[in-house]
């Protein structure tokens, strides 16, 4: 059975999109290093779907990865 192409182009983008947002979690320091654990997990996940070639299992880690946010967003404002 043939894979999906789409998916295949898909997740190491998202994989080098995730681990680009690991590095600047870990920049932040301490503060960062949640997000970037749960970051780290996600990608070994997708690592392990890859390897065991589960189209299912490797669009699940898509999605997972996809979750992760990247863009800045305004900083929230409380009301005075």
């Amino acid at each position: 059975m043939m894979m999906n192409t789409q998916l295949l182009h898909s997740l190491p983008a998202e994989q080098a999109r995730c681990r680009e947002l690991v590095r600047k979690y870990v920049a932040i320091g301490s503060a960062g290093a949640f997000g970037a654990a749960l970051i780290e997990q996600s990608l070994k996940r997708a690592d392990r779907a890859v390897i065991d070639g589960d189209e299912n299992d490797i669009r699940c880690a898509l999605d997972e990865l996809k979750g992760y946010e990247s863009e800045q967003r305004p900083a929230l404002r409380l009301a005075a």
